[in-house]
């Protein structure tokens, strides 16, 4: 959102979002009401909004500029953003869910939040095989082109987004706290690589601490956002069954990887297969499940970027980078395709016949799949795509 010429509309929107008690379907719905935001506010301030309580309505009357004027600052640093829901740059994936946020505060590339995704959530305390598979996998998705998305917490949400970091893919936090607050404070390098090399999202405004009621919320936009979720390892009370019970009502794929019997790391997993969840024992397994989605999506993002206005902004907004559109290296690009030719190659020969790194190839023949213009083969290979 471009702060300067849209000031108005985006105190409007800060002034709901931080509201006490409103809440997204609240917002949601008095946007649906009236013709803009600015509108909705306005009838909100007038009593619009009849289950507002009252320091919801003193809010809404006199809000505390400090904290707006604190969260004008925020979004005016570099790659930082605001999606609110109403916008073509605002998820599709995440706008079908029940109870959808109406906004969504970003640290990063926000483009990376229309990247196919699949989640991976399990136990804080996991054991060293959950960590070595949780890492494995991630590992092996992110070569294939999914961004992993988690919830940044301990155990093997922390090992996921490690892993796909390390494999030169894309990783997506999403936090139960503001978007500047790492939680736990353990994470602050990993959130740094994170901002890096993909996003930090949180529909809470910034300064937000964290509270148990918030981890419930972020576990579903984690759902939400992604194609599928994954469970690595968790007890039977564990918020990944939150996350995993999220995917399912939204329609998307469940997996879980079984465990001992004698396990209680295990017991959650199995729970989830009893009730329906997929068993997946490979890495490959869940792409394969995930493929003809991730295909669904690029061809929605495609249509979206095709039918938009010249002067209307691609998804990531004015605040990020659009790799897609604006191809600032032209050259890479052209590197590519030579590299490419006519044949189906790997990534790894594609870096070493272009001398491009893996990480800035996983990120452009993604772009490049979206648009159309390539097409992933058997075994994790590339070729462009051939016109009828």
């Amino acid at each position: 959102m471009d702060i300067e010429s849209n000031r108005t509309p985006l105190l409007a929107w800060l002034t709901l979002l931080r509201a006490p008690g409103l809440g997204p379907v609240a917002v949601r719905e008095l946007m649906a009401a009236h013709a803009d935001i600015s509108s909705a506010l306005a009838a909100a301030r007038r009593g619009a909004y009849p289950r507002a309580d009252r320091a919801c309505r003193d809010w809404l009357r006199a809000p505390d500029m400090a904290a707006l004027a604190a969260d004008i600052a925020w979004l005016g640093a570099p790659d930082h953003a605001l999606l609110t829901f109403d916008d073509a740059d605002f998820p599709a994936l995440l706008n079908e869910i029940p109870a959808a946020p109406a906004a969504l505060f970003v640290a990063g590339d926000a483009t990376a939040l229309w990247l196919p995704q699949i989640a991976i959530v399990g136990s804080r305390n996991a054991s060293q095989s959950g960590f070595a598979t949780a890492s494995s996998f991630a590992r092996a998705l992110a070569g294939a082109g999914f961004a992993i998305t988690s919830g940044m917490a301990e155990g093997i949400d922390g090992a996921a987004h490690t892993a796909a970091l390390d494999a030169g893919g894309t990783t997506i936090a999403v936090l139960g706290t503001g978007p500047d607050l790492v939680y736990p404070p353990k994470h602050h390098g990993l959130a740094t690589r994170i901002q890096t090399q993909g996003a930090l999202v949180s529909e809470f405004p910034p300064g937000t601490p964290g509270h148990p009621s918030h981890f419930p919320r972020r576990n579903r936009v984690i759902a939400g956002l992604s194609l599928g979720t994954l469970v690595v390892e968790a007890g039977v009370r564990s918020g990944s069954l939150i996350t995993a019970r999220n995917a399912a009502e939204s329609g998307r794929e469940v997996f879980a990887i079984p465990g001992s019997i004698h396990s209680p790391l295990a017991r959650g997993c199995h729970q989830l297969i009893r009730n329906g969840a997929k068993l997946v024992e490979t890495a490959e397994e869940v792409i394969a499940e995930l493929a003809p989605l991730a295909h669904a999506l690029g061809a929605r993002l495609r249509e979206q970027l095709h039918s938009a206005p010249a002067s209307a902004p691609a998804p990531g907004g004015a605040c990020a980078r659009n790799a897609a559109s604006d191809r600032a290296d032209y050259a890479d690009y052209a590197n590519l395709f030579a590299a490419l030719g006519h044949e189906s190659l790997g990534i790894d020969q594609l870096a070493e016949r272009s001398g491009l790194p893996v990480a800035a190839l996983s990120s452009m023949l993604l772009m490049l799949e979206l648009e159309g213009e390539v097409v992933a083969t058997r075994g994790g290979a590339y070729a462009r795509r051939v016109l009828d």
